[in-house]
């Protein structure tokens, strides 16, 4: 497959390891991808996927779905949002969990790549009403490492949960870390 081969070109030119894996028999999950920071995120974390056979599906506003750029998009697992729609992104997330008995839709609940104090609730409420666990990727640009961290089954606590995951977060070093998880 040309995308895992590329992601192997990528880390060994830029001198990236893996850490972590997918849990065994996990079959769907949220995929937090934090913290977000760079556009280069978005090449490392979908490199790292491929090689470690992590099947991710993401959303990207549809803006970004424009000739030839919409049909590479979709080979790597990306899905159109119109953000400027008033509609249930969480509800219709759902329903593909329901759709598909394997996926893993990774998110960046930050929904920017600058500073946020309070990430966006969806990723949350998507992994509860889908009863599905949360897996925690990050990329490490300190230690040049990209990889899974713990798995954060929802409680249904919001607050707690999230401090379980901020924690673990704050220990990754991102690209502009004035910009990272505080």
């Amino acid at each position: 497959m040309f995308g895992k081969a590329l992601a192997k070109v990528i880390f060994r030119v830029a001198g990236w390891k893996l850490k972590g894996a997918m849990p065994p028999g996990l079959r769907q999950a949220i995929m937090v991808a934090a913290p977000h920071t760079s556009n280069w995120d978005f090449v490392y974390a979908r490199a790292a996927f491929y090689l470690m056979d992590v099947p991710v599906k993401l959303t990207i506003k549809k803006e970004a779905f424009f000739f030839p750029m919409g049909a590479l998009l979709r080979s790597m697992g990306a899905v159109p949002v119109d953000r400027k729609k008033n509609n249930n992104l969480v509800a219709a997330m759902i329903d593909i969990f329901k759709e598909h008995e394997e996926m893993v839709m990774m998110v960046t609940p930050e929904g920017t790549r600058k500073y946020q104090p309070r990430w966006k609730k969806g990723f949350y409420h998507t992994a509860v009403g889908a009863g599905v666990p949360i897996m925690l990727g990050y990329l490490d640009y300190a230690k040049k490492e990209a990889g899974i961290g713990p798995t954060i089954y929802p409680t249904g606590d919001f607050d707690a949960d999230m401090q379980k995951i901020l924690a673990f977060y704050r220990t990754v070093t991102p690209k502009f870390p004035s910009q990272g998880v505080r």
